[in-house]
């Protein structure tokens, strides 16, 4: 994982049955609870992409929780890139799209 102010950061590109059934949501919550500053958006390809940053510990539960998602979700395939430089937001979890 790419190291950031906010300790790691990892971006994760979930696929499967992840829109339309509070995906977003999910993950933002969670990413707060956990501490995390990071962006959840839709992809047009019908999959939900994640960025992320913060503690290993965070991040490892973090990733836990959106392998398998809320109710109603049906999560096939998560990509992981720990090599991500990106800017997060100074503060917080955001959905971006």
């Amino acid at each position: 994982m790419a190291e950031g102010q906010g300790g790691m950061t990892v971006r994760y590109q979930i696929h499967g049955r992840v829109q339309g059934v509070g995906f977003r949501w999910f993950v933002r919550e969670h990413g707060r609870r956990l501490g995390l500053t990071g962006t959840v958006r839709n992809l047009d390809s019908g999959g939900v992409q994640v960025e992320a940053s913060g503690s290993l510990e965070a991040l490892t539960e973090f990733e836990k929780l959106i392998s398998s998602g809320p109710r109603g979700a049906i999560v096939t395939k998560v990509d992981k890139n720990e090599n991500v430089d990106e800017a997060m937001p100074p503060d917080g979890f955001r959905i971006t799209g």
